[in-house]
């Protein structure tokens, strides 16, 4: 078993979840935040199943993340 880091954002029609640190794209969504991440955490298994546990290779601990804004 493994332990991710995931982003939840709230949107105005829902909400949607993802890892950090995982090799590949994985998205869960739901109409609750708890809904999204059962969601990603089925397709964070769902991913690890199908690519192997070779999307952990190369994985270095997120220590903390965090939200910010930025002008471009």
């Amino acid at each position: 078993m493994s332990q991710f880091k995931i982003v939840v954002e709230k949107h105005s029609d829902g909400y949607v979840a993802y890892p950090l640190g995982l090799n590949g794209i994985v998205v869960g969504q739901g109409d609750t935040d708890e809904a999204a991440l059962l969601d990603v955490k089925s397709a964070i298994r769902f991913h690890i199943e199908t690519f192997g546990r070779e999307v952990l290779d190369g994985q270095s601990a997120i220590l903390d993340a965090y939200v910010t804004e930025a002008d471009v």
